[in-house]
């Protein structure tokens, strides 16, 4: 297995609100984590073929498996919440209607449990993509005092629910601990050597950095996935030469408080990717075929 060599995504030309308009309803833009359809676009044509099966544990409104069954992929998504569990299944049957060639199906219930939870697909899956929650320090939608003329910010679409059960709502170190969990449980339903993709941005708390891409690295090492390739996706447009920054007012507002206070941090206006596969054999597999050969 070759080491892995990263890349750079232009996955961000298209404001996020744009890249959803007519694709998903307009009730999906109050989800407060949502993933980028280009990214999700992208790395399903670039990891998977026309008639295989992309999951999704966390699915939120769906726009793994819309993506998918647009691009003639089969999809189903694992949502914890009821409410978006609806809505991603409301977002498939628009994408049906609107043509896409792909099925897709809904499960409610918590991914930790996911191989019980999808029992029919064990071994089938091509490519689980992801993303895990954020809380309410990324997400969310805001009315700044010069939007507004008030002091203050006012934000709103920032909570997944009041279920202090969902991961969105703990610690970071229980949600790593949960996220493995699914990462474990979801390996499950790979076929060998499918692929695990997981988007996830580094963030400023207070102005220290969270590089939780590189917590997450280690998780899912961690679950026995095997590292593949760690790929940047651009949350800005370029436009003749010119670059247009769509980094969320969280970044750029953690970013002007560090300049005031004398410390000249730069906006993260990007996410990462990170690529896996699952191992073509078990380990101890591994082994008893080495001994075999050497035999």
């Amino acid at each position: 297995m070759r080491e892995p060599i990263g890349s750079v995504w232009a996955t961000g030309q298209q404001p996020s609100r744009t890249q959803r308009r007519g694709r998903y309803l307009p009730e999906s833009m109050k989800h407060p984590g949502k993933m980028l359809p280009a990214i999700a676009a992208k790395v399903i044509s670039t990891y998977t073929q026309p008639g295989e099966l992309v999951i999704d544990p966390m699915c939120g409104i769906g726009t793994t498996l819309v993506e998918a069954i647009h691009h003639g992929r089969h999809a189903a998504g694992i949502e914890y919440e009821p409410h978006w569990a609806k809505l991603a299944a409301e977002n498939v049957a628009h994408a049906r209607w609107s043509g896409a060639l792909g099925t897709a199906q809904v499960v409610i219930g918590d991914s930790r449990n996911a191989s019980r939870l999808l029992p029919g697909l064990a071994g089938t899956v091509a490519l689980m993509l992801t993303s895990p929650p954020y809380g309410s320090y990324t997400h969310g939608h805001i009315r700044s005092t010069r939007d507004t003329g008030e002091p203050g910010i006012r934000k709103w679409n920032h909570h997944y629910s009041r279920d202090r059960a969902n991961l969105a709502h703990q610690s970071l170190p229980a949600l790593l601990d949960g996220f493995a969990q699914i990462l474990v449980e979801t390996a499950l339903l790979l076929r060998p050597g499918g692929i695990v993709a997981i988007t996830v941005r580094p963030y400023r708390v207070r102005g220290e950095l969270v590089d939780l891409p590189g917590q997450v690295l280690d998780v899912a090492q961690q679950a026995g996935l095997v590292f593949t390739d760690r790929i940047v996706c651009l949350l800005c447009g370029v436009d003749d030469g010119r670059v247009i920054n769509r980094a969320s007012f969280f970044q750029l507002h953690e970013a002007r408080k560090a300049w005031e206070r004398g410390v000249p941090i730069h906006a993260i206006a990007h996410e990462d990717l990170l690529v896996f596969h699952k191992p073509f054999t078990e380990p101890a597999e591994a082994g008893r075929s080495d001994d075999r050969e050497e035999r």
